[in-house]
């Protein structure tokens, strides 16, 4: 089978044959697969990576322990847990301490012609939603995850700090929940997405409103985006930290404390709200695709996805 390797900067495809099937494991054969910031972030080196990345996916199975999987589509959590230690008995299994992770931590990832995932790990995919849109699952479920972690009650100021991939879900996802969402950007076309969905937006200027939200989301990927997120949050506000950045990120702590800013790191979240809201159609995905390249195509589609301006390359196991 195809494979897509990143090693040292570089984008190659191998062939591999095809990945050993596990009891309690699906096989599953790729359909589309989205290119995302980690992808990016791990070509540069992030985590010390290489080998197959790739964790948001949309794929066929084709063979499985429970035959009962087989021809479905899917979706597929992230995370490979041991469903024993005390974070997999409270459902957080994305916490086990002897977890791999598809694409970016012992486990190939996704970005490969057939892929295996624990059948405990899977999620069919509506019949309303489209293949594409459905590749938006899993950064959708990290959207998600905000609403578990933190309590935002409707018509809750909120204030989200980017317009990247997942900047625009969270916005989205906030928005539908009831609050009222002002995100700060620097692309009109980017903004008129989640505007799309009553949004309120604007371009991100020198200044830039000082402590009256909340609750204030960083989805800047950028190592500044955490200091500036603590200074749109009133005292006693929240900060939710969505920005993986490569590198350390310095920031003075004293306002921090000062204001009493409470810090939740946030990560992935649970598919079935996602899945949920994809099928409501309550998230603007569609305006989202900015192109799609086989799977063949690997390299020159990691280097459209890291070209300013562009936003989800899908890659596809056939044009």
């Amino acid at each position: 089978m195809l494979a897509v390797h990143l090693e040292a900067g570089c984008v190659e495809i191998r062939r591999r044959p095809q990945p050993v099937l596990p009891e309690g494991f699906a096989r599953i054969r790729l359909l589309r697969g989205g290119i995302c910031n980690t992808d990016l972030e791990l070509q540069r080196g992030y985590y010390g990576f290489k080998g197959t990345p790739g964790h948001e996916f949309v794929g066929e199975v084709v063979e499985a322990t429970d035959r009962q999987w087989i021809g479905r589509r899917v979706v597929g959590e992230i995370n490979l847990h041991c469903n024993n230690c005390d974070w997999c008995r409270r459902g957080l299994g994305r916490h086990c301490p002897t977890r791999t992770v598809l694409g970016i931590v012992k486990h190939p990832g996704a970005f490969r012609e057939f892929l295996t995932l624990p059948e405990r790990n899977l999620h069919e995919v509506p019949k309303q939603v489209s293949t594409d849109h459905a590749v938006f699952t899993e950064p959708l479920a990290a959207a998600c995850e905000i609403l578990d972690q933190v309590k935002i009650p409707k018509g809750a100021p909120v204030a989200v700090l980017g317009d990247g991939k997942l900047g625009l879900l969270i916005a989205q996802v906030l928005q539908a929940h009831g609050a009222a969402v002002h995100q700060f950007g620097r692309h009109k076309e980017k903004l008129r997405i989640s505007a799309s969905k009553g949004v309120t937006t604007e371009i991100a200027g020198k200044k830039l409103p000082v402590a009256e939200y909340d609750f204030v989301v960083d989805s800047t990927g950028s190592a500044e985006g955490l200091t500036s997120a603590a200074a749109r949050a009133r005292p006693r506000g929240t900060v939710i930290m969505k920005s993986t950045v490569h590198g350390m990120v310095s920031i003075n702590t004293a306002p921090i404390i000062v204001n009493e800013i409470t810090l939740v790191g946030s990560r992935c979240g649970r598919m079935e709200p996602a899945l949920r809201l994809l099928r409501q159609g309550k998230i603007n995905v569609a305006d989202m695709i900015s192109e799609t390249h086989t799977l063949a195509d690997a390299a020159k589609a990691f280097e459209r996805a890291a070209t300013k301006g562009v936003l989800k390359v899908l890659l596809a196991d056939r044009l």
